[in-house]
């Protein structure tokens, strides 16, 4: 590989054009997905992907072209579109790219990693699982798989830079679906989004809970059959880590990715009900609330120590004490907004230019046990686990279902709900948070599946959550 590499850097270095800024992001990638379903192993499928993405910016210009071909023609044809766009973007665009400095950061950094893979341990743990999941005639349907991600990357560029990226992904889901009459429940281990995904090895089996999920997560299935419909009404919420997840990717990650809210993605994605005069002083959330943006938690799934332009990545404070501080802009968003962000453009692969993405979005633990939030409850909800959302184009008017809640009464769990959900305002909803759970509730998730972009890009994101209690939130379900 090293060889491999060092040929590039010479070829790269012989094909560079004569223009203010060239760089090359190379990205080698391979897959492995392994499942079984009701007992059977599904085919295995097996993927690889590798390319570079030239990017060059001359008189104020910009432009980008990527390969597959990483021959000298190859390059040489890849580099020559991009300086053809550049050429023709130059004096056209609304940002002088020239005026942009360039990361000249040089480094290695190799993620955590697994030091074993056997492919039939792994199908006998599926399949383990999956014969569990038998428990009663009303289970019909099940399924375990498990994917495994092994990626490459590596930039270099006209300004110095030289950085090399080594990441292993591990991504375990099981899910069962019990039906008895007009009544169907589904229940996942983590959410239908394989919300526990890492980066490193087996131990986030453990981490997960995989061992012995498939008679647990049937029995929660069954279990729901029977359940009474959630209430409605106004009352406390208290979230658990799992569902916390989406609202924070939701509710917070995406309102404060800076090019939407400079307009970029108001044709695909949507705006944000967030404004660049905000940062400094809006009250996002309560007091309680401290968010953080940390691409150097390395167990988390978006983990790295430069973002796709190079730019080193560090533990960054997007709100605190419940005020917004910074939002989600990359080094080109900065330089168009005058706002200060931070390191996160990020693409979803060798064929896609970087973007503001959201890397490891987390919550910072509280004070509170979970035995405290739910003694602090007089009438409410707990609800664990994403099914299903909506959310307005300006990420502000939202509603949720989950997979399984249970009543609070009098500071009491008092049994099992199905089909709970909640809607609310995001700027009111945070400002409603009224405990936050300490490290003993904090669960670090993550999720494979965060789109955006034209072309569309799904990209690897990270949070980190403890549970958290709202006050007086509009829940809703299936109660007559």
């Amino acid at each position: 590989m090293e060889t491999r590499l060092e040929s590039l850097n010479n070829l790269f270095k012989e094909l560079l054009p004569a223009v203010d800024f060239c760089s090359m992001r190379i990205v080698n990638e391979r897959s492995e997905d392994l499942s079984v379903r009701q007992n059977i192993l599904q085919p295995l499928t097996s993927t690889r992907s590798q390319g570079a993405m030239f990017t060059v910016i001359h008189q104020g210009g910009y432009g980008y072209a990527a390969t597959s071909d990483l021959s000298a023609s190859g390059m040489q044809t890849a580099i020559g579109h991009a300086c053809e766009w550049a050429k023709m973007s130059a004096g056209k665009s609304v940002t002088d790219f020239s005026a942009i400095p360039q990361s000249a950061a040089q480094g290695r950094y190799v993620g955590p990693s697994s030091t074993t893979w056997s492919r039939s341990e792994m199908i006998a743990l599926l399949m383990q699982e999956s014969q569990a999941c038998q428990i009663d005639s009303r289970i019909v349907d099940w399924s375990a798989s498990m994917t495994r991600i092994t990626s490459d990357q590596w930039f270099l560029s006209s300004a110095g830079a030289d950085i090399q990226q080594h990441f292993s992904y591990l991504i375990p889901n099981l899910r069962v679906t019990a039906n008895q009459g007009s009544e169907t429940q589904t229940r996942t281990l983590g959410g239908q989004y394989n919300g526990f995904c890492h980066q490193g090895g087996l131990e986030i089996l453990q981490h997960a809970g995989f061992y012995g999920s498939g008679q647990r997560i049937a029995q929660e299935a069954i279990d729901l059959l029977s359940a009474q419909n959630c209430p409605s009404g106004r009352m406390d919420l208290l979230l658990l880590p799992e569902q916390m997840m989406l609202q924070i990717h939701e509710s917070i990650g995406h309102p404060l990715e800076l090019d939407r809210i400079l307009g970029d993605e108001r044709n695909f994605a949507g705006t944000s009900f967030v404004k660049p005069a905000m940062f400094g002083h809006f009250q996002y959330g309560s007091r309680l609330l401290n968010v953080t943006h940390d691409p150097q938690r390395t167990e988390e799934f978006a983990s790295y120590q430069w973002d796709d332009d190079g730019t080193p990545a560090e533990k960054t404070w997007l709100i605190r004490e419940g005020v917004l501080q910074r939002p989600l802009g990359s080094a080109l968003s900065q330089a168009r907004s005058g706002i200060q962000g931070l390191a996160n453009s990020r693409a979803c692969d060798w064929n896609r230019p970087p973007i503001d993405r959201m890397a490891n979005l987390n919550i910072e633990p509280g004070d509170s046990s979970l035995k405290q939030m739910i003694a602090a409850v007089e009438n409410g909800v707990l609800m664990n686990t994403n099914v299903s959302w909506s959310i307005d184009d300006s990420r502000n008017k939202f509603q949720f279902g989950c997979e399984y809640g249970q009543l609070i009464k009098d500071g009491e769990i008092k049994g099992l709900i199905k089909n709970p959900n909640y809607r609310g305002i995001s700027e009111s909803f945070w400002r409603s948070l009224k405990m936050v759970g300490d490290v003993s509730t904090y669960v670090v998730m993550g999720t494979p599946f965060c789109g955006k972009g034209e072309p569309s890009q799904v990209i690897r994101v990270g949070h980190a959550s403890p549970a958290c209690l709202f006050d007086h939130v509009d829940v809703f379900g299936g109660e007559i």
